[in-house]
């Protein structure tokens, strides 16, 4: 077992494709220090599940039926900030990096992965570590920013506040701490800068 390995991490799948659900939880199977502990099709009701289960490391979709693996990602950690979050996609480089900052995410694994590097990148992420590269995840906040600054119209001086939070890697409890709001209402703030950034 690998040094940063801990005893057993439970993970969570969230892909509205039961095959790719299926296909990882055979990835994951042979390593003994990972156990599946559920998996959903919905980003409804992922958070909530993933919460109740007691989970440490998420892999979630990107893009689902019903929402997106950002929302699902920063729900739960706006709750539980120590689980961790690895997005799945296969979007290119540029778009899953800056997924991933703005979902508060660890990292992402491209759906052509092979089983090695999925059962590493869950491994490291579990043990509380990144797999974004430094220099890139700051390339990926300088392009959003930039991508920000162009939007039209212009963010209010409220969704300023949000991106700054956000792309410290704050959570959506640590926004509403700084505003005075609810975590719902912060949460509502923060996915409306989302999909103005992302256009989802």
């Amino acid at each position: 077992m690998p040094p940063y390995a801990a005893e057993t991490l439970r993970v969570f799948l969230l892909d509205d494709h039961d095959l790719v659900r299926r296909g990882l939880r055979d990835v994951l199977a042979p390593a003994r220090d990972l156990q599946v502990v559920g998996d959903s099709a919905s980003a409804r009701t992922g958070a909530q599940t993933i919460l109740r289960l007691d989970v440490d490391v998420m892999v979630l979709d990107l893009q689902l039926q019903d929402g997106t693996g950002i929302e699902v990602c920063r729900a739960v950690r706006a709750e539980d900030p120590s689980v961790r979050g690895l997005l799945l996609t296969s979007a290119g480089d540029d778009e899953a990096l800056a997924a991933s900052v703005l979902a508060g995410a660890a990292g992402y694994l491209v759906k052509l992965s092979n089983s090695i590097d999925v059962i590493d990148a869950v491994r490291r992420v579990g043990a509380g570590r990144t797999i974004l590269d430094p220099a890139a995840t700051a390339g990926a906040v300088a392009a959003l920013r930039g991508r920000a600054s162009r939007l039209d119209p212009p963010l209010t001086p409220d969704e300023r506040g949000a991106l700054d939070d956000v792309l410290a890697g704050r959570t959506d409890a640590d926004v509403a701490a700084r505003t005075g709001t609810t975590v719902a209402q912060a949460s509502a703030l923060v996915a409306g800068l989302v999909t103005r950034l992302t256009g989802r």
